[in-house]
């Protein structure tokens, strides 16, 4: 921001001159007073002001950003587009990977910072779009494929579908797609940063709930592991579900006990509530033997 020194015998003089040679008006004109003007017997102090052209917020945020780039290491410039409603900084790099990241989340750091600075001063937030090589609207367009995709899957399952992880700006673009939608329906769940969007269809099954976490990890099939085990080793779910009595010497496993089928179950212990005088078998044995003489 180019600033320049005037000076006059008083300060709105030193103004008005210096609005005139800038070729300002004074709403469009930033005016810092460096010192007023005085009149003494043997010697005048004559007054100084300092003006500068008023910057926009969106030029506030784009010197921000060129500040920064050095600080990170990348070689970038921007463009403005601004008017009273948006305010849009197009970042042109020849290496825009640096500038987008991982799934736009530089970008989107860089618009993060560059709204809060455009927005000092202001009563009303003014958002401020940072776009790169209008990845923007790429990521928009595959998020809107994807959003319609799911939904169309789940009104054909009747199951709840969930997404992975998105930044506030991607959960909007999802919700924003299926807002007028009439079979299905949108929320957020999980906290930051791991706040994912699911989408539930109108008819959702009962009892499909427990099923929406391995669909958004990749988890098991609606039979489950337990299932696909009792089947391979003839267990108890599957004479169960073809109505046959369970069989438990054809496996020839053990019962609760712990005792082998077939054999010989172990001797009930009986509890013993009395206090601990050291070995109490030995000493069951020796009463037994006297009794016995």
């Amino acid at each position: 921001m180019n600033e320049y020194e005037f000076t006059g015998k008083t300060v709105e003089e030193a103004v008005e001159e210096g609005l005139k040679e800038l070729g300002l008006s004074r709403e469009e004109a930033e005016i810092c007073v460096l010192e007023e003007g005085k009149k003494g017997l043997f010697k005048s102090v004559k007054a100084r002001v300092k003006i500068s052209k008023k910057i926009t917020d969106g030029e506030r945020a784009v010197e921000f950003l060129d500040g920064l780039y050095p600080l990170l290491n990348i070689a970038a410039a921007n463009e403005l587009e601004e008017d009273e409603e948006h305010t849009k900084i197009n970042v042109i790099t020849t290496n825009s990977y640096s500038v987008i990241g991982h799934r736009g989340e530089i970008l989107d750091a860089l618009q993060v910072l560059a709204g809060a600075v455009a927005n000092i001063g202001r009563e009303e937030y003014k958002r401020v779009v940072v776009d790169c090589e209008n990845y923007r609207e790429k990521r928009e367009e595959t998020l809107k494929r994807l959003a319609n995709k799911l939904a169309e899957k789940a009104v054909r399952t009747g199951r709840k579908l969930s997404l992975e992880p998105m930044t506030p700006y991607e959960r909007r673009v999802i919700h924003s797609a299926l807002a007028d939608s009439t079979e299905v329906k949108t929320q957020s769940e999980g906290k930051e940063p791991n706040r994912y969007i699911v989408v539930i269809p109108n008819n959702l099954r009962p009892g499909s709930d427990r099923f929406d976490r391995h669909e958004r990890r990749g988890g098991y099939n609606d039979r489950g592991r337990g299932d696909r085990r009792d089947d391979r080793r003839g267990g108890y779910n599957k004479d169960r579900r073809e109505g046959k009595p369970y069989d438990r010497e054809r496996r020839g496993g053990r019962d609760n006990r712990g005792s082998s089928y077939g054999a010989k179950p172990a001797a009930k212990r009986t509890p013993y509530f009395g206090t601990y005088l050291g070995n109490s078998n030995a000493a069951k044995t020796e009463e037994e033997n006297k009794s016995e003489e």
